[in-house]
């Protein structure tokens, strides 16, 4: 399933004025075993085009095989779909600064720009649970009130946020949310790795409970 090309091009335009690069769709079935919300791409991604293809990408991966998934599974969006940077510098080997582009989180307005494109494909992918990874996803979806170090690995059931001309709104269908925490978190944490395994296995036992 991908978003249409109008939409697509909506956000690109909508985007256009933030320190932000390139644009990558959404990925996956019409009706995955889950859909995943992340941050938005990195430098690999807009390169590749292809979601959680990098690093954290990889660690992704071992996550889904966890719950007995594949990227062919599941639904991978984000959501901001393009590259938010800001410029650092960068001492090379030979002691030359160079000045190079570094990820960051982004912010409320480029979150808010690419809502239209998150709203449709929740609307449009048929899931049965959203796995929102990280803060990011978990409050696009559900507010800002909530905190990943609080309700990670319980599962959610309710409204989610929409964009309604320019404020957002609660939609009147109740989806599946499911908090996890970002596969970037454990590169700075190793702690936080024990608790995603937990709360992949929490994940597991409700995906199998669904299909039986």
């Amino acid at each position: 399933m991908q978003i249409p090309e109008s939409l697509a091009q909506k956000g690109i335009d909508n985007i256009s004025d933030f320190p932000v690069e390139g644009f990558v769709y959404g990925s996956g079935p019409e009706y995955p075993a889950i859909m995943l919300v992340g941050e938005a791409p990195g430098e690999t991604e807009i390169h590749n085009g292809i979601p959680f293809s990098g690093r954290s990408g990889k660690e992704l991966m071992k996550f889904l095989e966890m719950v007995g998934l594949t990227r062919e599974d599941v639904y991978i969006t984000s959501a901001v779909r393009s590259r938010p940077y800001r410029w650092g510098e960068k001492k090379e080997r030979d002691g030359t600064i160079v000045k190079r582009k570094y990820n960051r989180a982004p912010t409320a307005r480029e979150i808010l720009a690419h809502a239209p494109l998150l709203d449709y494909e929740i609307e449009n992918v048929k899931a049965p649970v959203i796995v929102a990874l990280g803060n990011i996803g978990l409050r696009r979806l559900v507010g800002p009130g909530q905190k990943i170090t609080e309700c990670h690995g319980k599962l959610i059931k309710g409204p989610v946020l929409r964009l309604d001309k320019d404020k957002y709104k609660w939609t009147e269908k109740h989806y599946m949310i499911f908090p996890t925490f970002h596969p970037a978190a454990f590169f700075y944490n190793r702690k936080v790795l024990e608790l995603i395994h937990a709360d992949l296995l929490v994940l597991k036992d409700f995906l199998g409970k669904d299909t039986e």
